[in-house]
């Protein structure tokens, strides 16, 4: 696995446009990220179908053509610098194959962030755009909104990214297996990983990878379950080391924990836990795409290069 091509950095000024290609937004939070951003010295732009919502299927920000066009839109319009997710919730899988694959590389790379169920578009990124891209919060997501630590590290890797070339660990000395790995990172949400597996733009497996991975309101079995199916179907194969994030709602951790170790422990890879991205308070943003080292003792990933260029 090789590392992708790394977009530009944004610069005071920049546009950046706000899409949602899953779940609906409230407009409340919409506005208040917008707020955020222009208090960063961004100039954003929302796209059409983003306050949508399906006629019938609540769940989805607009329909399937829609949440596509815009996000082709977005990329395709040679002003902006950075498209952002408004939030996850459900949706990415049904308007991934109604992209414009050709039109977007020919665009060329900008950044792209988002999480949860954005997984899906992550994946298909690397695979199809070859790009980096940023697994960290929602433009309109809660946490974001409420919380700084989430704001400034998706702030500094969007501008200063040298300043976060080494990302520590939210509770550094977690190491679920000790050790250290070098790879190039990939992943995200854990149930989309799993529901991804066979479709045209998923990654092909983990080999010669930094899995980075987290779910939110799954229990225990379920959490086995999706990494029993990545391991009978041979993605894990390979894998250099594992960094787990947050597993909100998932049950007792001390439950989690066993199931985590259980099943990946026999990989023979160093496994870091309680990383701090994903769904839990004051999120990470992760690259993912990279070359980087993992301390799984120390709680650390070193990128080799900042995750923008």
């Amino acid at each position: 696995m090789n590392p992708l091509v790394r977009p530009p950095r944004l610069t005071p000024g920049a546009r950046v446009a706000v899409v949602a290609p899953s779940g609906p937004v409230p407009e409340e939070r919409l506005q208040a990220g917008l707020d955020i951003l222009r208090g960063w010295d961004l100039d954003p732009v929302v796209m059409p179908h983003v306050l949508g919502r399906h006629r019938e299927l609540d769940y989805l920000a607009g329909a399937d053509e829609q949440r596509a066009a815009d996000l082709r839109a977005a990329w395709c319009d040679p002003s902006v610098a950075a498209v952002l997710c408004a939030r996850g919730g459900y949706g990415a899988q049904r308007m991934v194959d109604l992209l414009d694959w050709e039109a977007m590389l020919t665009a060329g790379p900008k950044v792209f962030a988002g999480f949860s169920d954005v997984t899906v578009l992550h994946q298909a990124f690397a695979t199809r755009l070859g790009l980096v891209t940023l697994y960290g919060p929602a433009a309109a997501g809660v946490d974001f909104l409420k919380n700084a630590r989430a704001q400034e590290h998706l702030r500094a890797t969007l501008f200063e990214p040298e300043s976060v070339r080494t990302v520590t660990a939210v509770s550094p000395g977690a190491a679920l297996v000790p050790g250290r790995a070098r790879g190039v990172t990939l992943g995200g949400c854990l149930s989309l990983l799993a529901s991804d597996l066979g479709t045209p733009h998923a990654h092909p497996g983990a080999r010669g990878g930094l899995l980075l991975v987290e779910d939110i309101g799954e229990s225990p079995y379920r959490v086995d379950r999706y990494l029993t199916q990545l391991l009978r179907t041979g993605w894990l194969d390979g894998v250099a080391g594992i960094v787990l994030g947050s597993w909100a709602g998932c049950g007792p951790y001390g439950e989690l924990r066993v199931v985590l170790a259980d099943r990946l422990g026999g990989l023979g890879v160093p496994v870091v836990e309680e990383f701090g991205f994903g769904h839990g308070e004051g999120a990470l943003t992760m690259p993912l795409g990279v070359g980087a080292e993992l301390n799984a003792e120390a709680g650390t990933l070193t990128l080799d290069e900042p995750a923008l260029s």
